[in-house]
């Protein structure tokens, strides 16, 4: 089996490294000092599942690779329109890309240039940086959801879920992937605009009630949003999202919040700005969403000056 990564970052990187660490043919599209020091010294994950360090094939050139069985997509939401083009020499007649990022809409960007039955939509759950060049910290987890985009499952489904079971990780085939997409969406995107908007953690977020009405209203308005695009979400979505961030650390952030307030690049348009623009597209209401989407924008042009 054939597999390239393209972004070698936290979640790339460290299911690239066990895939490889497996046996699987693995090899990762990166780029800069990370590709550098790939390429000298091998890459390296420090992990409570067992350290690896391992010599691995890496390269900025895809044509370099050829095409793969499987294309796993790594990149932030916010890079992924600039490597749709560039990842077409990994892509075969029969290439499977898979799309684990963040938000809803890249299976749909991605399958706009190749293809519905060339994309199998996916969820990656894992906590995982680049703690240097070179160098993946992961602290927990390591599971991929994917699925076709009919849903059902089918022998290249089952091979990749072998594989990524045979590494030592987590793999499932949901009964419907896009239900676990948008379920996976509505239980960051509340929480980041409101923290964006508040620079408060989870812990304030959720016990103070002007703000926890703010995150069951702007969470009810994503189900709905769902639901009126045909996404059939649990009747209590709602609550079990409450109650899963009733959970979290409370001086916990996510990573758009963390992002937007240090002047990084963010995923602010793939998680509020989404909300706000499938809303008018499908008429459904998000007055809740849209406004901490525009605050959440005033603070990113605050920031530029």
């Amino acid at each position: 089996m054939k597999i390239g990564i393209v972004g070698a970052g936290g979640v790339g990187g460290y299911f690239g490294a066990r895939l490889a660490a497996a046996g699987q043919d693995v090899a990762f599209v990166a780029r800069g000092k990370h590709l550098e020091a790939i390429r000298s010294a091998g890459l390296v994950v420090h992990s409570p599942a067992g350290d690896l360090r391992l010599p691995v094939a890496a390269t900025d050139d895809p044509a370099g690779i050829g095409a793969v069985d499987y294309l796993l997509v790594c990149v932030k939401t916010w890079q992924l329109p600039g490597v749709i083009e560039t990842i077409r020499p990994l892509v075969g007649p029969d290439t499977a890309i898979v799309t684990v990022q963040n938000g809803v809409e890249a299976p749909g960007q991605v399958a706009q240039v190749y293809g519905q039955d060339a994309v199998l939509p996916g969820t990656a759950e894992v906590i995982a940086y680049v703690e240097g060049p070179g160098v993946i910290r992961h602290l927990g987890n390591g599971k991929l959801n994917v699925g076709e985009w009919a849903n059902g499952s089918t022998p290249r489904l089952e091979r990749l879920r072998d594989a990524v079971a045979g590494a030592g990780l987590q793999a499932t085939i949901p009964d419907d992937i896009w239900a676990a997409l948008w379920t996976k969406f509505l239980s960051v995107v509340p929480t980041g605009g409101l923290g964006t908007a508040t620079g408060a953690g989870y812990g304030v977020l959720r016990t103070q009630p002007a703000t926890r009405q703010l995150l069951t209203e702007a969470t009810g308005e994503i189900r709905d949003l769902a639901r009126a695009r045909g996404v059939q979400l649990a009747a209590d979505v709602v609550d079990r999202t409450l109650d899963w961030i009733d959970q979290l650390p409370a001086d916990g952030t996510t990573s758009l919040q963390r992002d937007l307030i240090a002047g990084r690049p963010s995923e602010l348009d793939a998680w509020t700005g989404a909300v706000a623009r499938l809303g008018r597209e499908s008429r459904v209401p998000t007055p809740i969403n849209t406004l901490l989407f525009e605050l959440a924008t005033a603070r990113v042009l605050a920031n530029s000056n």
